[in-house]
């Protein structure tokens, strides 16, 4: 299950009960996407929420081409944003912490930690991958990066 499954809207209940219509969870999932960055969905929010909102469909919403949206753009980006809060020394907390401030999402600390250490993983995998394939220079870059995420 990738981590972008396990990022939930904060105060789901007081959005479902503003926009008056029932929509999942998952800050990701189709259906909540479909209603909350629709102009109709944000225009019944209150002020701070959709503010909230609006910077996240702003950062991981807005692709280049607009076809992107559905082949999993917003993940990456995501992602992308996750691995750049623990490269700036966050650990899992304060990554939950900084994303709940942000964008009202949340996550469980634990399944942030269990999506770093995959990743490290997955680095050093890539950096052994390299040293076997004699590319010192992915082999430093995947080196950099695996360290960056360790802390």
């Amino acid at each position: 299950m990738a981590i972008t499954d396990k990022i939930y809207l904060k105060n789901h209940r007081q959005i479902v009960s503003q926009l008056d219509v029932n929509i999942p969870k998952g800050a990701f999932s189709g259906a909540t996407m479909d209603v909350l960055y629709s102009g109709e969905g944000l225009a019944k929010l209150d002020d701070a929420t959709r503010d909230r909102l609006l910077d996240f469909a702003e950062d991981f919403l807005d692709p280049e081409n607009p076809d992107d949206l559905y082949t999993g753009y917003p993940e990456r980006q995501f992602v992308r944003y996750l691995l750049e809060l623990r490269a700036q020394g966050l650990g899992p907390d304060a990554i939950v912490d900084v994303m709940s401030d942000e964008y009202m999402l949340y996550a469980y600390p634990g399944d942030v930690l269990s999506f770093l250490d995959s990743a490290v993983r997955t680095l050093e995998a890539a950096e052994t991958l390299a040293e076997v394939d004699g590319d010192d220079e992915m082999e430093a870059k995947m080196r950099k990066a695996r360290k960056a995420l360790s802390g």
